[in-house]
């Protein structure tokens, strides 16, 4: 029998490298952006089209490369980042693997033009799924520029598998910000189809946070800063009231690596206990210097994990210096006696002499306890008649509510049976009825709970969870049928989002514009708002409810996996429902519990969870021990 095991040839090989390394634009875009930093670049710019599917284009004035280095840099397991197995323990550097550069040639069609600033002539590589084509010298400036065109173009299945130009371009302006985040003082521009969405100058990180996510993050930020023996901290954290229902603006850097961790995260929504509303996350840029060999970083292709010596001391350090900050800045309610609205500060230093005794006029023989018919109580009896006469307010003011009550009572019992015997009932039918509708109520539990009475016992009805399902089978029918209505507002309201947040804003907009919101782009990062659902009422924050939107949009998206539409109409449902907390009169219970039974599935809420419990009398006599 002969042997059935072999090499992979170094193109196959590359491939299956590829699928871990590279798995979408994004994922490119990281590789290529941290190699440019790795060469000591300060000035980096990014071109993509139809969000890196056709064209990723990095601009660069790093060191450069040599023509051997130029060609070398392809093969796997080249890098310039360590030499001997000690180095993964000491590096600072991004990348250190070299397989990024081998992964990306072997699915894609790339173009290399480099040079050194001591050479004359720089280098020019166009490689084809592995294969070099083309090598040839060019007078270039210094530093290098790198192009992958068609991007798996040799790989079909994966390039079905990428998701729409939006959804790619979020994910390529998620690394973008990462980077950006962690080296703010490298100039960066981002450019897509054309459009310069990013130009990010050398500034401070508080400045390049604002840059990234707009100008009202720079009321919303707390610094931290703290320096131990084991890891020195710093960054900033976001203030409880601006928390959002997502994790998106959270972001964490060791030796500024981005990573994911939610150990350390947990240390984060630790020191935030108590003082966060309900499921919601705080914004932090939070960054962790430490020695390299304390930790390791070669976990995963991506790097985007890290194991820790002592996790333990890390997570105790973060949460101690978050809570000192949080004090520090009066993020948490003090009591400061040291302010200048202290009692202290309301007693007079006046001299005794200067001080005079208060002139206000008394009577010193009024006692409240004096009979009713005294001189004083007349007065101010008379007083109050002369006003009611005066204002037209009637005699019997205190009495009008109890003969209301009473005339309401004779009505209802009044009603004529002609009335309710609408569907030739005989008279015993027409009593029982009008008897039922006279004692049809139901009553609310907590602000939070509809209670009514059925034959076999009772039925409990959660009000949010019964008004979102009216709302989502309302906005699906208007997105079917592009029937929504719009309020127009008096004054146009303008909505600042950060490009991440405005780009899946552009994604939606047609959806958006059909449930009734009336918006229209102005800038880079801003909509006008001219218009909202009329169903949403009056005293509606534009701005709020559309971040909101938003918010639960992607949270949907990433834990639900729902289509455009059904997500955006669970989104506005939920945000449009009655709260717990509020109160609703026997009409308005009527009404919604109509409106409930009228729905295609009264009994499961838009999230997979009951809206009603039913308690039967078999249930209620078992619990009180009765046969």
């Amino acid at each position: 029998m002969s042997d059935i095991i072999q090499l992979l040839p170094d193109s196959v090989a590359n491939q299956i490298a590829a699928g871990e390394v590279v798995q979408r634009p994004a994922s490119a875009v990281k590789e290529l952006v941290e190699n440019a930093i790795d060469a000591g670049a300060d000035k980096i710019k990014i071109i993509v089209k139809d969000a890196g599917k056709s064209l990723i284009q990095i601009i660069d004035n790093g060191c450069g490369m040599s023509v051997t280095d130029a060609r070398l840099c392809f093969e796997r397991h080249a890098t310039s980042k360590i030499r001997k197995a000690e180095d993964l323990f000491a590096i600072r550097t991004m990348g250190f693997r070299g397989e990024a550069m081998a992964s990306i040639a072997a699915i894609a069609q790339v173009e290399l033009k480099t040079r050194r600033v001591e050479d004359e002539l720089g280098s020019v590589i166009e490689i084809e799924g592995s294969k070099v084509i083309k090598q040839y010298p060019e007078a270039l400036p210094a530093g290098t520029t790198i192009c992958v065109k068609n991007l798996f173009y040799n790989i079909p299945a994966r390039r079905n598998f990428l998701k729409s130009n939006s959804v790619e371009m979020r994910h390529i302006i998620d690394e973008f910000q990462r980077i950006g985040l962690a080296h703010p003082t490298i100039f960066f521009s981002l450019h897509s189809d054309g459009n310069e969405l990013f130009h990010l100058p050398s500034e401070t990180l508080k400045q390049r946070i604002v840059h990234l996510f707009g100008n009202s993050y720079n009321q919303r930020l707390v610094p931290v800063e703290e320096e131990t023996t084991i890891i020195s901290l710093r960054g900033f954290i976001g203030k409880p009231e601006y928390a959002k229902k997502t994790r998106g603006e959270q972001f964490f850097f060791v030796n500024n690596r981005f990573v994911k961790d939610p150990y350390l995260n947990h240390a984060v929504m630790n020191a935030y206990e108590d003082i966060l509303p309900a499921e919601t996350f705080p914004l932090y840029v939070l960054f962790i210097d430490i020695d390299p060999s304390k930790i390791d970083i070669n976990v995963h292709p991506t790097k985007t994990e890290i194991k820790y010596e002592d996790d333990k001391a890390i997570y105790a350090i973060l949460r101690s210096a978050l809570k000192r900050s949080i004090g520090r800045y009066n993020i948490a309610p003090t009591l400061d006696f040291d302010q200048e609205t202290s009692f202290t500060n309301l007693i007079t230093s006046k001299p005794l002499e200067e001080i005079q005794a208060p002139t206000i006029s008394f009577n010193p023989n009024f006692n409240p306890f004096e009979n009713p018919k005294s001189t004083t109580s007349s007065r101010v009896s008379a007083y109050v008649e002369g006003f009611e006469k005066k204002a037209g307010i009637p005699q019997n003011w205190d009495t009008l509510y109890k003969i209301s009550q009473q005339e309401t009572a004779e009505q209802v019992a009044l009603i004529p049976d002609e009335h309710i015997n609408l569907s030739g009932s005989t008279t015993k039918d027409a009593e029982t009825e009008r008897k039922l509708a006279v004692k049809k109520q139901f009553f609310q539990l907590h602000n939070r709970f509809i209670v009514s009475q059925i034959h076999s016992g009772f039925i409990l009805i959660d009000q949010q969870a019964a008004h979102e399902r009216i709302l989502y089978e309302h906005y699906m029918e208007q997105l079917e049928n592009n029937q929504g209505i719009s309020q127009q507002s008096l004054f146009p309201q303008t909505v600042e989002l950060n490009s991440a947040d405005f780009a899946l804003m552009e994604d939606i907009l047609p959806e958006i514009q059909t449930l009734g919101f009336q918006l229209r782009p102005f800038g880079k990062t801003t909509f006008i708002v001219d218009g909202i659902p009329a169903d949403l009422g009056t005293g509606i924050n534009e701005t709020k409810i559309l971040e909101q939107l938003l918010e639960d949009f992607k949270n949907n998206k990433d834990a639900l996996q729902l289509n455009k539409r059904d997500n955006l109409a669970r989104s506005l449902a939920k945000n449009a429902a009655i709260k717990p907390g509020a109160t609703l009169d026997n009409q308005e219970m009527s009404e919604l519990i109509d409106n409930l039974f009228a729905t295609d599935s009264p009994s499961i809420s838009i999230f997979g969870k009951p809206i009603i419990v039913t308690i039967t009398l078999q249930e209620l006599m078992e619990r009180f021990n009765k046969n």
